[in-house]
């Protein structure tokens, strides 16, 4: 399964009504792959609200037994 989640430095952001907050993986927005276009939008909302170093990534997770 492959899922977009934007970065920012060593950070994540969590995306909620009231704006962006910086997060760990765990509790990072993920986004699925046909909503690159609002990802986007988000990466550019979050650069102008003075977020640095601001990137979309692609997280790939897999299901294994153990």
């Amino acid at each position: 399964m492959e899922l977009l989640i934007i970065k920012t430095g060593t950070a994540y952001l969590r995306v909620k009504p009231e704006g962006f907050f910086t997060v760990g993986l765990d509790k990072a927005s993920v986004f699925p792959m046909d909503k690159l276009d609002h990802v986007q939008t988000l990466e550019k909302k979050a650069r102008a609200q003075g977020f640095s170093d601001v990137r979309i990534k692609k997280l790939i997770l897999t299901e294994r037994d153990l």
